[in-house]
């Protein structure tokens, strides 16, 4: 396992992390199978492999994930002084007292008596961050979080944050992958000089970078079924990228997944927190860290990944009322 040079409060950030959206959460329709068995064997083969990066947030489930996210630490004996645990607040109304008060909930679902990494999961248009960051600093003098992230921030509020915060937001989270490259613009240059991180979610534009899904074998169901990427236009215009992501794994002999992940990684400051439905795609995820592509392998990535322009926004909604139909 490979971690980012950041400072979080004495504790390493592994490059690949664990999110866990999934846990507990119906959208993603792995039942009670997963949540009452499966999902502890991720965890504690996680801490196995290295992994001291777990991801979570109120919203998932509705709290569920972080019950079963902090139990399952809590069965593996995970030794807390080197794991980042890292939730978000979902920010209805995050005005400082509700910011603490959300941050005391999350810690009692996770069962642990500090957050590592406390995030505001999305900027709220009118509740700018001097009063959120009031409550985080609040949260930090007592010593319940350690460090401070924001997530679905611009640079530009992102830097509002930091100055509102008094101290560095160590990191944001965003949306980042093959198919979804705008992070590159100016987040990753400002974390790679300020020593931030850019903790890239839905790494693998959940499962598109696979390979494993065409116009003719779309996902029918779960959330996948409800993201316009996975519409047979665009996963007929994702052709060229899944083509050469599949020739990179072949040379290597690992899997398109691996080939997406590495070439995240391959970016400074920059962890990922795919989720995993089994030991088997955890293992895989957790592999990509030590893939080394060649620079030209990366160049064809690249070229790939901005001639890749998928329909989406309002110019979608036709055909993702026809694909529903069909």
């Amino acid at each position: 396992m490979r971690y980012v040079d950041v400072d979080a409060g004495g504790k390493r950030i592994s490059a690949v992390g664990l999110g866990t959206w999934q846990f507990g959460a119906k959208e993603w329709g792995y039942g009670a199978d997963y949540d009452n068995g499966e999902a502890a064997r991720i965890v504690r083969r996680a801490l196995e492999l290295g992994v001291t990066l777990f991801d979570t947030a109120e919203m998932y489930g509705f709290g569920r994930s972080e019950r079963i996210l902090g139990t399952a630490l809590k069965a593996a004996d995970a030794d807390l002084g080197h794991v980042v645990v890292a939730t978000k607040i979902f920010p209805i109304f995050p005005v400082a007292p509700v910011v603490e008060q959300r941050a005391v909930a999350s810690a009692a679902r996770l069962g642990v008596r500090h957050i590592d990494l406390y995030q505001v999961h999305q900027a709220n248009p009118v509740i700018k961050d001097p009063s959120t960051m009031r409550g985080m600093n609040a949260l930090r003098s007592v010593g319940l979080v350690g460090q401070v992230g924001v997530s679905n921030y611009s640079l530009e509020r992102w830097k509002a944050a930091d100055a509102a915060l008094g101290a560095p937001v160590l990191s944001n989270q965003v949306q980042y992958s093959l198919a979804r490259t705008d992070p590159e613009k100016d987040l990753i240059p400002f974390a790679a000089a300020n020593r931030r991180v850019v903790i890239a979610w839905s790494p693998l534009a959940q499962g598109l970078l696979s390979g494993r899904y065409t116009a003719q074998k779309r996902p029918r169901s779960g959330i996948r079924a409800m993201n316009q990427l996975f519409l047979p236009e665009n996963l007929d215009r994702a052709g060229e990228l899944l083509g050469v992501l599949r020739e990179v794994a072949d040379a290597h002999g690992v899997t398109p997944s691996q080939v997406a992940l590495a070439w995240l990684l391959r970016r400074p400051n920059v962890v990922v927190i795919p989720g995993a439905s089994s030991l088997a795609q955890l293992e895989s995820n957790v592999a990509a860290a030590d893939l080394v592509l060649e620079d030209t392998e990366i160049a064809a990535l690249t070229v790939a990944a901005a001639r890749f322009t998928p329909r989406t926004g309002a110019r979608a909604v036709p055909a993702m009322v026809r694909a529903r139909r069909s």
